[in-house]
């Protein structure tokens, strides 16, 4: 385990200073891969027909206008066909492993079961956000796609996670808070 020593106002202005260089990425990626994220794939037309990346770097952004953001590495062959498209974002569940390595490039021989629809979507998902382009912007080695969803659907189920750079699986919480009134009970919710 690499000891990091306590952050400090004056060490964090530093950074702020001297800018990226200043962090090592190799560190950066390992301290990042402590927080666990959901798995999803971003899909849309490509030229050649239903295309997808996967993706962990996703989050609901907005409810009024209803908003989310993921994040597309430029170096992907995705980065260059996304802009202007509508696309879907498909959370994958715990059972759909093989479907996220092969949009990351693990399995390109994996036959992939397309939802029908106006955009393409991965059949199977735990979730899916139809998507109209909203906003991209500059994110370093990355650009944050902003999408306006259009439409969803979702099913039950365990949702696919990335932890530690392992894939994992979320268990929903069961009995947590009653069946009863559950929608009532997340309209007053302010996580979001």
């Amino acid at each position: 385990m690499t000891k990091v020593p306590e952050p400090t106002a004056r060490g964090v202005e530093r950074l702020r200073s001297t800018g990226a260089a200043a962090v090592d990425p190799l560190a950066m990626r390992r301290c990042v891969s402590r927080f666990a994220t959901g798995v999803v794939v971003v899909s849309y037309a490509g030229p050649d027909g239903p295309r997808g990346i996967t993706v962990n770097s996703f989050t609901s952004v907005s409810l009024a206008p209803p908003l989310i953001l993921v994040c597309v590495a430029r170096s992907s062959r995705s980065h260059a066909l996304l802009p202007g498209h509508p696309f879907a974002v498909n959370i994958l569940g715990a059972d759909q492993i093989a479907v996220a390595r092969h949009f990351a490039g693990a399995d390109p021989n994996l036959a992939i079961a397309w939802a029908e629809g106006p955009t393409p979507s991965v059949a199977g998902s735990l979730a899916r956000l139809f998507c109209e382009p909203w906003e991209r912007l500059d994110g370093g080695d990355h650009s944050l796609f902003l999408g306006r969803v259009v439409g969803l659907d979702h099913r039950e189920g365990d949702a696919l996670a990335y932890h530690e750079s392992r894939f994992t699986s979320l268990r929903a919480p069961r009995g947590w808070l009653p069946n009863d009134g559950l929608l009532e009970q997340e309209r007053h919710m302010a996580w979001m």
